[in-house]
């Protein structure tokens, strides 16, 4: 008995190493115990598992052949396939689809594929013609999201934002995606995307720009950072002129640069020498439901300048290195005029949980349905989880790290000097943001925006 005790209490022992090492080190545990397992069930079933799930085709006319010869059944042809490769999260396969078979055929068999190799989920990738690639994603990847590693030289107004369920990070690029909205419930996670987006823009030399009209509750601890802040619809209203003015003054530079004969002819700020290209600009909405309501006559043409300021901003603001983030509960025809067609300019799209269907499929009914229905079934216990999707009608369930408000606050306090000069928008600049600059605001000016306070 005393024999058997010694030989368990090791086995016990690495048992409940493992326990704890899969909880707190899931990637750790995958690379030790998860990969060879899942692997080696892959190489073993592969055919059996493709014929069931009705992922062969027949057998060529040689093999049948030359299977009658020998006294033997030519059996179905699976795709072929390279030997899984392991990655962090799980596991990648490239396959040779046979003739006549589709990307959408193993879409179609993801679930089944699932069970059968005992993964998490599967995704399939179509990589080129008549090539795809199958990933297996080993655990919940979103269960415990951490910040992304971010190199010191990461590429301007790129940023790791949130972990999609297939492992690899969404990134929010703005050259490629330059407009977004961002809808969620109360509660939802939308204001730690919202943080993780603004703490990844306050380490750039990028001028952030907020327009918060509940009295800056949501964008006050980032003061610090914000080049200009409105906390009303009023100054909205004339900080969006003052966007406008700048816009302008940005394409006539552009058009002054194309009259040189020996410049390179550009379209954009993109394209202009490093001396000159002006620094980008990021307007944050928070809660444009907030911007737009309207009591009267006089805030329903209020509303209607901003919304058309807006969608003037949307349209030619790319070019000019102008982008907007539009956040809220709610958007659609109901915020007034010219609404709906500022939606279709915000391409980019991320979807938290909502309240209700409708606020679903606004965000990204025209993207995909499929995208929309899976927006409806995140769970209230999951803040963070939400919908990405694009104009290409690509989508994807991510999640954000969480960041508390305090980092989120003081990485914008640390990164207070790296605020570019913009003249324009000394008039908007929080009070709170030009105490923290102390001696280097270059204007000597007093601003004569209110003060606005954490």
């Amino acid at each position: 008995m005393t024999d058997i005790a010694w030989v368990l209490m090791p086995v016990l022992l690495v048992v409940a190493a493992l326990l704890v090492v899969r909880r707190r080190m899931p990637v750790v545990f995958w690379w030790l115990v998860g990969y060879p397992v899942v692997a080696l069930r892959v190489l073993l079933s592969y055919r059996a598992t493709m014929d069931a799930c009705g992922l062969t085709v027949p057998a060529s006319a040689v093999r049948v052949a030359t299977a009658r010869v020998i006294g033997r059944q030519a059996a179905p042809v699976p795709p072929r396939r390279s030997f899984p490769r392991p990655i962090a999260s799980g596991l990648v396969m490239r396959l040779r689809m046979a003739t006549g078979q589709a990307p959408e055929d193993f879409t179609a068999s993801a679930d089944r594929l699932r069970h059968a190799w005992g993964a998490h989920a599967v995704h399939v990738r179509p990589t080129k013609p008549g090539w795809l690639e199958l990933r297996l994603v080993g655990w919940d990847v979103l269960a415990d999201v951490r910040p992304a590693w971010r190199p010191a030289s990461a590429d301007l107004l790129r940023l790791p934002l949130a972990l999609r369920e297939d492992g690899d990070w969404h990134v929010r690029d703005f050259r490629t995606v330059p407009h977004e909205l961002i809808l969620g419930a109360t509660q939802s996670g939308k204001s730690v995307y919202l943080r993780n987006l603004l703490c990844g823009l306050a380490r750039q030399r990028v001028v952030l720009v907020g327009i918060d009209c509940k009295w800056g509750v949501e964008l006050a601890p980032f003061a610090t950072r914000l080049s200009a802040l409105a906390d009303d619809p009023d100054r909205a209203n004339d900080l969006l002129d003052a966007l406008l003015e700048e816009m302008e003054d940005r394409f006539r530079l552009i058009g002054l640069s194309s009259a040189d004969p020996d410049a390179v002819l550009t379209s954009d700020v993109w394209g202009l020498p490093d001396a000159v290209r002006p620094v980008p600009i990021v307007l944050v909405v928070d809660e444009v439901a907030e911007l737009f309501l309207a009591a009267n006559r006089n805030d329903e043409k209020r509303r209607d300048a901003m919304v058309t300021k807006l969608i003037r901003l949307a349209q030619l603001g790319r070019a000019a290195g102008i982008y907007l983030e539009v956040c809220g509960q709610r958007f659609g025809s109901e915020l007034g005029k010219g609404a709906t067609m500022l939606r279709a300019q915000l391409t980019g799209r991320v979807c938290h949980r909502v309240n209700d269907e409708a606020s679903a499929n606004m965000a990204l009914a025209d993207i995909s349905p499929e995208a929309a229905l899976a927006a409806t079934s995140i769970p209230a216990d999951r803040p963070g989880v939400a919908v990405v999707g694009d104009s290409s009608g690509g989508w994807s369930r991510v999640r954000s790290p969480l960041l508390s408000l305090d980092d989120a606050a003081t990485v914008c306090r640390d990164t207070s000097a790296l605020i570019p000069e913009l003249p324009r928008l000394d008039h908007f600049r929080p009070a709170v943001a030009v105490a923290s600059a102390g001696s280097s605001t270059s204007t000597g000016i007093t601003p004569t925006a209110r003060p606005v306070t954490e």
